[in-house]
């Protein structure tokens, strides 16, 4: 543990990092721009075993406010976010990706919001950068997020456990240990797993749109694929081995959906290669389509993508394709 301390501060932000250097030395910068002032804040930097000198970097970083490294092997984001708040000294947590870049009244934002009301659980926006190049399955994924805080602001949703989301949240410390943490066995939707029992225990969620960050996201388009099969998978969980409602939200929801991408579902979904093969069939139609500009079919093919590879999870964890077949045969629309 490498560390640089003040007085006891009123707030602790926790950034889990791996193999992030350039990203992680932009936020380093940014919280150094916070209007909070620095003598009030502390950060730690929890260094999820990676292998680009993160440690020595963070050690020599020249922060005006108190900064610290904690390292562990390599075990996931839970993992990461569970030993920061261990060693957080403040009554405040705020979870930070690394990918993030925080507008400077981000901090004041969610302190003023917690001193206003206890109990919180606060959400703030992680907004596309405009300048910042990115494949276009990430600018879906940014536009399904901007729908959902249009959504929010607007009263049509409420802010719940399903929009915990630790790219850019806060809560009390005590009410994280009371609510045990991250459950480490889950590497995807951990976050969501863990709102819930917040939830159970009274917490109030609420989004912040004052509380902005810049979210400069990028991932392959295999590694895009593996993260709706991974959610659909955790849901399946989360509802049998934890009692969530999960699974019904997601079959409710499905009668929402596009009618295309329903019938691509119950076409392919539980058979793996055919599953394989719509996939590459899609993604070509993604790889056209952004080439001559023609944006609405590829992100129309992107979502088929994303919705028949989250089934797919949900009937691997499952394990019993029709039975996935008369839930969502039996599911009422969500509205």
């Amino acid at each position: 543990m490498v560390a640089r301390t003040v007085t006891k501060p009123s707030a602790s932000i926790i950034i889990p990092t791996y193999n992030r250097l350039s990203s992680l030395r932009r936020l380093l910068e940014a919280i150094g721009r916070q209007t909070y002032q620095p003598s009030d804040f502390e950060v730690i930097v929890v260094d999820d075993g990676s292998a680009d000198n993160t440690v020595e970097f963070v050690r020599h970083w020249p922060a005006e406010y108190s900064l610290r490294v904690l390292q562990q092997r390599h075990a996931g984001p839970a993992a990461a976010r569970n030993c920061g708040v261990i060693e957080a000294r403040g009554d405040l947590i705020v979870f930070l990706d690394d990918d993030v870049v925080p507008l400077p009244g981000l901090l004041a934002a969610h302190v003023s919001a917690h001193a206003a009301e206890a109990g919180l659980v606060v959400i703030g926006p992680m907004l596309p950068p405009g300048d910042w190049p990115r494949p276009i399955w990430v600018r879906w994924e940014e536009e399904q997020l901007l729908s959902q805080y249009r959504a929010m602001q607007t009263g049509q949703w409420s802010c719940t456990a399903r929009q915990f989301y630790t790219g850019n949240a806060s809560m009390a410390r005590g009410r994280f240990i009371e609510a045990g943490g991250f459950d480490v066995s889950f590497q995807r939707a951990e976050d969501v797993e863990l709102g819930y029992r917040l939830h159970e225990l009274g917490a109030r969620f609420v989004f912040l749109p004052e509380a902005e960050v810049l979210h400069y996201a990028w991932r392959s388009f295999d590694s895009w694929c593996h993260t709706p099969y991974q959610y659909g998978r955790y849901d399946v969980v989360m509802q049998r081995d934890k009692g969530r409602q999960t699974l019904t939200w997601a079959t409710r929801e499905f009668q929402d959906r596009n009618p295309i991408n329903r019938a691509v579902v119950r076409l392919c979904t539980g058979r793996r290669p055919v599953v394989r093969g719509a996939v590459a069939v899609l993604a070509t139609v993604v790889r056209a389509a952004s080439r001559i500009g023609a944006h609405r079919p590829a992100r129309q093919a992107l979502s088929a993508i994303f919705g028949l590879l989250y089934w797919q999870g949900v009937c691997e964890e499952v394990g019993d394709r029709s039975q996935v077949w008369r839930a969502l045969a039996t599911s009422a629309p969500a509205r």
